[in-house]
Order: structure tokens, then C-alpha cells, then sequence
């Protein structure tokens, strides 16, 4: 027989499952799906390598940017003779008066030898033209590379075939060899040998030149991907369904692909940077009175004896800006393959 304490436990326990089950009804669970963006975005985001190579990146970009507000408010600019305006700037022999290279309140990074410019605004100002030279340069070579990979993969065939011949030819030229001889050729096309080089002609053609031979590597890459993607089911289905090829290729291949391209742009960029300042070094790059990173190093390889500082700014900046890049490329690829531990 039942006992009344039973009944009444029993009864308790009804409620206590109907108020439960109401609060559930009133307040279902809330399940969130994450696109791979996100998961990329978390995952970079615990790299703590990833993020402080991010915030330097970001930092050199948007000093170059504001190299002009900065020459206002520093009160000089990269094109000023000072120490040709101020004999006490510079001895007998045009090195720095001063020690350290001139280092200054006034002159914060010192002054350059013979000329006398401000190293500070010819840093900024040779940060501003190296880096925004080699992200156009850059974003040409990715774009060609992306489009013969994309082309070649899927097309496949003859097209494939000579597209991979280009490709091999192209590889087999010396680079720096071809881009020391080429450039002056390329300018002296649009320049009577008479007159003055402007400043967007050397851009052109070191642009010009980084592209036609930069793009190979990507290109291959992308159509060993495209190889793989072209046979999966989703292509399959969508040439089932009557799509054109190009919109295959743009709406099928294209989006999965955004991976190996951004990961192989990191890497693509810091390279360019260095390929600018080769070309600077050389002589074949950008001439006076544009600020280069190349030039800056060009004449404290003359001068490192006399003024070794004038070399330590540049370089400095160099190493920090390609070391942040290279971490920067490592952090986005482990985000984006987890599995590809470093």
C-alpha cells in the first residue's frame, strides 16, 4: 500500500519535470553554426606570434601612409640639403658633424653624408615607396597566377600543356640577371636617353618586371590544386547542371582556393620588398631624389666605415618588417590547416 509520503514525493517530482520542461519550451538552446571564416578567425586569433606580427605589419603600412602628415608635424622632408643649408652640419670629409651620425633633438635618426638629408623622412618616405611598389607588384603577380593555375588546371589538355611550357620557360631565366638587364632597356623605351627618368616610369618598369617573372611558383600551385578540385563531386554537378566553364572556375574552383592564395601572398610579399631594394641597390631601380630602402642601403654600403649608424635604421626596419611578414604568412596558414604544425 501506498504511503501519503510517497503520493505527495511523487507529486512534488511532477511539478519540478513540468516546470522544467516549460522553462525549455520558453527558452530553447541556441546552436550557432560557424562558417570556416570564423574558425579561422578564432583559431589566428589564440596565436599570439600571429597577432603581434599583424600589429607590426599594420604599424610600417600605416606609417608609410601617413608619411606626408608625419613631414608636416616632424617640421622636415626627405628632399631638404640640409647639411648643404647648414655647413656645421657636416665636417670637413661631408660625414655627420655631430656623433652617432648626427643624431640630434633636431635630426632624430642624424643626417645623411654629403647630402645631408634627414635619415628619419628618408626612411619613412623609402618605407612608403618600397612597400606600396611591391604590394601593386604583387597583387599582379598573384593575380596572373591564380588565372593561369585556375586556367590551365581545369581546361587541362593542350591548353594545360602550353600554359606548363610557358611556365618552365619562364623559370629558366636568371631573375636577377634578367631584372638588372632589363630595366634599363624598359626605361630607356619611354625616356630619350637626353632626359630625365620621371618617377612612375622606374615604377612601371620595376613593377613590370617583378610581375613577368614572379607569378610562376603561384601559378603552378594553383594548378596542382585545380587538378583535384576539378574532379570532385561539386564540379561534377555543376557541369551537370549546364554551367559554363568560366563560371565554373569562378564560382566553384575560385572560392576554394582562397586559402592557398592568401597564405602564398604572405609569403610572396616580403620578397617583393627585397626584390625592390635589390633593384635599388643595383642602380636599376629608383634613382634621385626618390627615397628608397634600396638607395638608403646603396650608400651606407659606401660609408659604413665612417658612419656605420646611417646603415642601422634601414636595416632595422627591414629585418623587423620581413620577420613580422614571414611569422605573419606561418600564422595564417596554421589557421587556416590546423593540421600543419610548425
Amino acid at each position: 500500500m501506498t504511503s501519503p509520503i510517497e503520493i505527495e514525493g511523487a507529486e512534488a517530482s511532477t511539478e519540478v519535470d513540468e516546470q522544467t520542461e516549460r522553462k525549455r519550451s520558453a527558452e530553447p538552446e541556441k546552436l550557432e553554426g560557424r562558417s570556416p571564416g570564423q574558425l579561422m578567425w578564432r583559431r589566428f586569433k589564440r596565436d599570439r606570434t600571429g597577432v603581434v606580427s599583424a600589429y607590426i605589419v599594420l604599424f610600417f603600412f600605416l606609417i608609410a601612409a601617413l608619411a606626408p602628415l608625419i613631414s608636416k608635424l616632424y617640421g622636415k622632408n626627405p628632399y631638404t640639403l640640409y647639411g648643404q643649408d647648414d655647413p656645421t652640419l657636416l665636417n670637413d670629409f661631408n660625414m655627420p658633424a655631430g656623433p652617432n651620425g648626427g643624431i640630434t633633438s633636431e635630426f632624430w635618426f642624424g643626417i645623411e653624408p654629403t647630402l645631408g638629408r634627414d635619415v628619419f623622412m628618408q626612411l619613412l618616405y623609402g618605407m612608403r615607396t618600397s612597400l606600396y611598389t611591391a604590394l601593386v607588384a604583387t597583387i599582379a603577380m598573384v593575380f596572373m597566377g591564380v588565372l593561369i593555375g585556375l586556367v590551365g588546371g581545369y581546361f587541362g589538355g593542350k591548353v594545360d600543356y602550353w600554359l606548363g611550357r610557358l611556365t618552365d620557360f619562364l623559370l629558366a631565366f636568371p631573375q636577377q640577371l634578367f631584372m638588372i638587364a632589363a630595366m634599363p632597356v624598359i626605361t630607356a623605351v619611354f625616356v630619350a636617353p637626353d632626359e630625365e627618368t620621371p618617377t612612375y616610369i622606374h615604377a612601371l618598369a620595376i613593377i613590370g618586371v617583378l610581375w613577368f617573372l614572379g607569378w610562376m611558383g603561384l601559378a603552378r600551385l594553383i594548378r596542382a590544386v585545380a587538378l583535384s578540385l576539378r574532379e570532385r563531386e561539386f564540379v561534377e554537378a555543376a557541369k551537370v547542371a549546364g554551367a559554363s566553364p568560366w563560371r565554373i572556375i569562378r564560382k566553384e574552383l575560385l572560392p576554394n582556393l582562397v586559402t592557398p592564395i592568401l597564405v602564398q601572398g604572405t609569403y610572396m610579399l616580403p620578397n617583393t620588398i627585397l626584390s625592390v631594394a635589390f633593384l635599388s641597390f643595383v642602380g636599376v631601380g629608383y634613382s634621385e631624389p626618390t627615397p628608397d630602402w634600396g638607395r638608403m642601403f646603396a650608400i651606407g654600403s659606401d660609408i659604413y666605415e665612417q658612419d656605420p649608424v646611417y646603415m642601422f635604421f634601414p636595416g632595422v626596419a627591414m629585418v623587423v618588417f620581413v620577420v613580422a611578414f614571414n611569422l605573419l604568412g606561418d600564422s595564417v596558414r596554421d589557421a587556416f590547416d590546423p593540421k600543419t604544425g610548425r
